[in-house]
């Protein structure tokens, strides 16, 4: 790209109302004193293809793909990083030497998280939810050590799916729990997550989980991030558990894609502070 242009990156997926990543990324990027920018576009999947290749053409950085873009984008790449092809599916590519290599930062960003509450290797972990967030999660706690995942889900084929990719390509003990009413969290479990979308923009949608089984020392995680204290994750502090809010997740996530597209380290604290000030908090 010529030096006269401005670096861009993009993301594309249904629209968002207004978009949280675009806010904390052009805050980045003047706080690190880089002049590129970020956009939002809503692509819809019939011109995916076509939205690759003006990427390539116009020469951008790289780029976010959002839901309904995750997976079928895959085909559309280069190459694939080592966890983005276990998982499956791409949220973030990058341009190196003209080639799009797909990478998935979800998962890297809520370990980075969950690490500032506990180290997830060794541990039990139940992950409720199999879809796009869900996956990306389980398989890097399973790449980063976690010695046994359990998959809670109403789909038992979609589940399925997911535990076999854990047994497949992690050394994780991976298990299937059809989600019928309730779920009563076992004693031995260590971390519990909501990687659903329940509670999004909603504070007062009520994860399906006995309350009673909730107890001091677990940590208890949401990957949704508006709004930060959902109810869910209130009703797992009034007994006593250690929680994690869906913000870390979103800014960490932020920040590995910055370093990917630009090799310099962004300043998480204003990202954060970015994350806030768009949630109005």
């Amino acid at each position: 790209m010529s030096n006269a242009l401005q670096e861009i990156v993009s993301c594309m997926g249904q629209p968002v109302a207004g978009n949280p990543t675009q806010y904390m990324m052009e805050k980045a990027f003047v706080a690190a004193g880089i002049d590129w920018r970020y956009l939002t576009l809503e692509v819809p999947p019939e011109q995916l293809a076509d939205a690759v290749g003006g990427m390539r053409a116009m020469g951008f950085r790289g780029g976010n793909f959002t839901v309904p873009h995750k997976v079928a984008v895959v085909a559309l790449l280069d190459g694939l990083s080592q966890a983005a092809e276990k998982i499956g599916a791409v949220n973030c590519v990058n341009s190196v030497d003209g080639k799009l290599i797909g990478e998935n930062t979800d998962g890297k960003g809520f370990l980075q998280s969950l690490r500032t509450v506990v180290d997830p290797a060794g541990k039990q972990i139940v992950v409720m939810g199999a879809g796009g967030a869900a996956r990306a999660v389980a398989v890097e706690l399973a790449l980063a050590g976690a010695a046994a995942i359990t998959i809670v889900n109403r789909t038992r084929q979609r589940g399925q799916e997911l535990v076999e990719l854990l047994a497949s390509k992690t050394s994780a003990a991976a298990t299937l729990v059809e989600w019928q009413g309730e779920y009563a969290v076992p004693a031995e479990a260590d971390v519990l997550i909501n990687a659903t979308s329940i509670g999004l923009n909603d504070p007062t949608a009520r994860v399906p989980v006995a309350v009673a089984t909730l107890r001091d020392g677990l940590v208890v995680a949401d990957v949704v991030f508006n709004p930060p204290l959902t109810r869910f994750l209130i009703e797992a502090d009034e007994r006593g558990c250690t929680t994690l809010d869906g913000l870390g997740m979103l800014v960490n996530q932020a920040v590995v894609g910055f370093e990917i597209w630009t090799g310099v380290t962004p300043d998480a604290a204003v990202m954060r502070e970015a994350l806030e000030e768009f949630l109005g908090l």
